[in-house]
């Protein structure tokens, strides 16, 4: 018999969505909890405590990635399944694109990380009331605190390691639920691809709890948006939040060979100056993008399969 997909309003979508990644939090939470007692052999009231000190990294990097799977994945994964017979397929899993697409969302990569360090210094000097910014620092110092625990890097397999945990494993679930799952849904629901993409942006970048990153991860947020809404493809977004946070791995990678401090280097900003030249170069590449996914979905409107003669010709 086959199986039909379920017709739900957008409402009803986004209010699913967002109470399976409740359920996925709580549930991972408590995973992480009994999990931990069990690997570190310690009573569950100290396994908070103890996943943020350096003699447990390999099992604090394990921990997070199960944690991040069930908390970001599984409820885009859900709710796919639910509406659509081809949950994949809604989530945008694409197998069309072009090698100028890859050149361009690398390129997007490292100019959106340069503009991110410029906001990163706007960031910090927003004025905040004594009681907020003092929340503000209470924030920043705990999400910091679960950094800090897992970007130690003493050889090359710790920074392999560092670069599944830090940087492909967020990038792959944390696309799937924000862009794949909440982007989808708001766009529709809004009928504006400015106000979906904007929003889950926001709910991106509100939900790392970090006041002084917030500025940098909606922009991030914004560009990751548009680069899905002109693709219709998640393996880009993968790809150019991967590049993202690799970035930044390999730069604290560098930075604790050297000697330097991994929490200094983790506050470096860039320049305002040098972040007007980023956005701009952002918005320029940004329009290539466009034009280039435009030929991407157009092969795959005609079924054309993106064949090697094809890709190297339109290249």
């Amino acid at each position: 018999m086959q199986q039909r997909s379920i017709p739900l309003t957008y409402a009803s979508q986004f209010a699913i969505l967002l109470g399976l990644l409740g359920l996925g939090m709580i549930v991972g939470n408590l995973l992480v909890l009994s999990l931990g007692s069990v690997m570190m052999q310690i009573p569950i009231a100290q396994v908070a405590k103890a996943l943020t000190q350096p003699g447990h990294l390999q099992t604090t990097r394990f921990l997070n990635t199960l944690a991040s799977f069930l908390v970001f994945c599984t409820p885009a994964l859900i709710l796919a399944r639910v509406v659509d017979q081809k949950p994949l397929q809604w989530l945008g899993f694409n197998r069309v694109m072009l090698p100028k697409q890859l050149l361009l969302v690398v390129l997007i990569g490292f100019t959106g990380l340069i503009m991110s360090g410029a906001l990163g210094e706007l960031n910090q000097n927003i004025p905040l009331p004594a009681k907020w910014l003092a929340k503000a620092k209470e924030l920043e110092a705990s999400y910091k605190q679960s950094m800090m625990a897992m970007i130690t890097m003493k050889t090359v397999w710790d920074y392999l390691l560092a670069m599944l945990v830090m940087a492909a494993a967020p990038a792959f679930f944390e696309e799937i639920l924000f862009r794949g799952g909440f982007q989808q849904i708001l766009v529709g629901w809004t009928k504006n691809p400015f106000l979906g993409i904007l929003i889950t942006s926001l709910l991106f970048s509100a939900i790392h709890f970090s006041f002084f990153g917030f500025l940098p991860r909606t922009a991030l947020g914004m560009i990751l948006g548009y680069v899905f809404y002109y693709s219709r493809n998640i393996w880009m977004n993968i790809a150019m939040h991967f590049i993202y946070n690799g970035l930044i791995v390999t730069q604290l990678y560098f930075a604790g060979l050297k000697g330097k401090s991994l929490e200094k280097t983790m506050d470096e900003n860039m320049p305002l100056w040098l972040g007007v030249f980023a956005i701009s170069a952002v918005l320029v590449l940004m329009q290539m993008f466009r034009k280039e996914s435009t030929l991407a979905l157009s092969l795959v409107s005609n079924n054309q399969p993106a064949t090697h003669a094809t890709v190297e010709e339109n290249f």
